[in-house]
């Protein structure tokens, strides 16, 4: 019986596979930088940086290691970011030194915040900058197409992004938290990303700090009724640090000293731009004259002062730690002062915060 010769099966077109390779911020707090990789295209998504540990003496910033980026940068198409705070934003200046990002998107803050940066960094003219709203889509490369979807965060203009790929959607949350009632009235779009939910997802990638804490998260309003009362009560100059990046925290601060008629005063360089930035966007709003340099507000009583400062972390060279330290030019602490601390430390900074009140109290202040 003769043989029957079998053809060989077709061979199957395979795609090629959907690469994420994080080289920051997954499982660490700061240098948040994720790479998705699709064939011969790579995008970006946030470039942070992170601050040293205390066992980095000599070290200013951190930041992830990008050789993967410089070997294949010949790939890179561009990249979104999701929102404006430093360990998102902080590397970006630091990576167009090593290879070309040719557009860039993300939130008007971010992208205000950014310009700056990369104008002072000399590296502005290497990129092209565009803002994003909600519910904008844009297309990177011939691979991805990326939507935003408005979050809620501890700061302004937060974003949640869903990539779509060849192979999926890949949702990614930023940074987040479920708030209710936000100050700006601006809500989480959970039914759009529900909608995503229903269509399939590819994969979720989600990562927030403290998630481990069972629970709900308060809404940045609860902190008004005991910002309120420490305004209230407070007899001498009131010193307020927060994140300078917290702009909802901010409105409230500025809101409060309108009507406690105390007349602010705003010291450090991080504080200062990203409430011009804010104010020129819409989302810090207060009178003209509520804000006022350092040596207008010298001569006004005690009880009309509000110095906001940045230093909430302890950072060393922060205007408050330099206050603590007595090493500041123009502040001295005295009996009677009120200092409001109105950010918890990031895990890693309790010890440099922890010294900066010792070192406060020392010198009197409440």
């Amino acid at each position: 019986m003769a043989k029957q010769e079998t053809k060989p099966a077709p061979k199957k077109e395979t795609k090629p596979a959907l690469k994420i390779v994080p080289l920051g911020g997954l499982h660490e707090i700061g240098k948040n930088t994720c790479v998705f990789e699709y064939d011969d295209e790579i995008l970006l998504l946030d470039a942070g940086l992170a601050f040293p540990t205390d066992g980095m003496h000599g070290v200013n910033i951190v930041l992830p290691d990008a050789t993967y980026l410089r070997e294949n940068r010949h790939k890179i198409k561009g990249m979104i970011v999701t929102h404006g705070h430093e360990d998102h934003i902080g590397g970006i200046a630091f990576h167009l030194k090593q290879f070309d990002i040719p557009v860039i998107y993300g939130p008007r803050l971010a992208m205000a915040m950014l310009e700056g940066k990369l104008e002072e960094a000399g590296v502005r003219e290497l990129t092209k900058i565009n803002t994003v709203m909600p519910r904008d889509i844009v297309r990177i490369g011939k691979s991805f197409v990326i939507e935003y979807m408005r979050n809620t965060h501890s700061m302004a203009d937060s974003f949640s992004v869903a990539i779509f790929s060849p192979l999926g959607v890949v949702i990614h949350t930023g940074d987040f938290k479920f708030d209710h009632t936000p100050v700006d009235g601006e809500h989480f779009d959970l039914q759009r990303l529900a909608e995503h939910g229903e269509k399939g997802v590819l994969c979720l990638m989600s990562d927030s700090t403290n998630s481990e804490v069972p629970g709900f998260t308060p809404s940045e309003r609860s902190v008004y009724p005991n910002l309120e009362r420490v305004f209230r009560q407070a007899e001498g100059r009131l010193f307020v640090t927060t994140f300078a990046s917290s702009v909802h925290r901010i409105n409230m601060i500025l809101q409060l000293a309108q009507k406690y008629n105390r007349t602010v005063s705003v010291v450090g360089r991080s504080m200062l731009n990203l409430i011009a930035h804010a104010r020129n966007l819409g989302y810090v709003k207060c009178d003209d004259n509520l804000l006022k340099p350092l040596h207008m507000v010298r001569n006004l009583p005690d009880e009309d002062v509000l110095i906001l400062t940045t230093g909430s972390q302890g950072e060393h060279m922060a205007a408050l730690s330099r206050i603590a330290r007595k090493e500041h030019p123009h502040i001295k602490i005295r009996e009677g002062d009120t200092v409001v601390f109105s950010a918890n430390p990031i895990p890693g900074n309790t010890i440099a915060v922890v010294n900066t009140i010792d070192k406060l109290m020392m010198q009197g202040a409440k």
